[in-house]
């Protein structure tokens, strides 16, 4: 898994707030649903850029909990959401969220079933803290989904390899009806959105991935130091030389608790 220290907090920083990213984050407040007065939980609520959206929609007469293990995202996140009464930031994981049976009428989990290793005690605690009818919203990546163009397609594939070893389930949307029913939730959609540039812009997924997948591949042995700073530096000349490309395919899942 990636380490979310404090250098990478605000890298992340820099690209939440981007277009790319800012658009992960509509997708699933759109299916949320949200309403004056809801009580929502965003589970891995991270730097709380979508925590901060969350209170914006519900209005002072709705509750945030935006729940997170990492100190080193809860801090960023209670910070950002501070002009905020109705938002908690608190320590919890997915599989142990500090609710009552029955409290949230929403919740959320964008980019965390794939770094779990029982995602199904997650989805089932999800739907504990759920009142009956409540929705559930969860974003992941289609980890096999990526496409990214290099002229060292043995470099690249290695890149690719090692950045397998960070996430737990690639197939999280192939897994989730099954996961979902079994945890009591009906109406169980998925529906694909896809990133495709021709360009690496600073503020973009590509350049975030980009910066975290040679980090990762050199920091946890899985090629060297040389070699990562190869493949960085081959991505920014095809992307000054007008030949750069990047495909990415993202899954929104959502269920409501019977």
């Amino acid at each position: 898994m990636l380490k979310f220290d404090e250098k990478t907090a605000e890298l992340l920083e820099i690209a939440y707030r981007g277009g790319d990213v800012a658009r992960r984050r509509r997708m699933a407040v759109d299916a949320l649903h949200l309403s004056e007065g809801d009580t929502v939980i965003d589970i891995g609520c991270g730097n709380g850029l979508l925590t901060e959206e969350i209170a914006r929609a519900i209005g002072p007469t709705g509750r945030v909990i935006g729940v997170d293990p990492s100190e080193d995202m809860r801090a960023p996140a209670s910070a950002r959401c501070a002009a905020f009464p109705t938002v908690e930031i608190e320590y919890g994981l997915a599989d142990a969220l500090p609710l009552r049976d029955g409290e949230a009428d929403k919740a959320v989990a964008v980019q965390v079933l794939e770094y779990l290793s029982d995602i199904p005690s997650a989805v089932g605690e999800a739907n504990r803290v759920l009142r009956a009818g409540g929705r559930f919203v969860a974003v992941d990546t289609g980890c096999n989904t990526l496409d990214w163009f290099s002229e060292n397609e043995d470099r690249m594939r290695r890149v690719l390899d090692a950045w397998d070893h960070h996430y737990i389930e690639p197939r999280v949307a192939a897994l989730w009806p099954r996961f979902a029913r079994d945890a009591g939730f009906v109406a169980v959609e998925v529906e694909p959105f896809t990133f495709c540039d021709v360009t690496l812009r600073p503020d973009g997924l590509a350049f975030m991935l980009l910066h975290l997948m040679s980090r990762y591949a050199a920091e946890n042995g899985h090629m060297s130091g040389h070699e990562t700073k190869a493949w960085f530096d081959e991505q920014i000349d095809l992307a000054r030389q007008g030949r750069f490309f990047f495909s990415l395919t993202y899954y929104r899942m959502s269920a409501i608790k019977a």
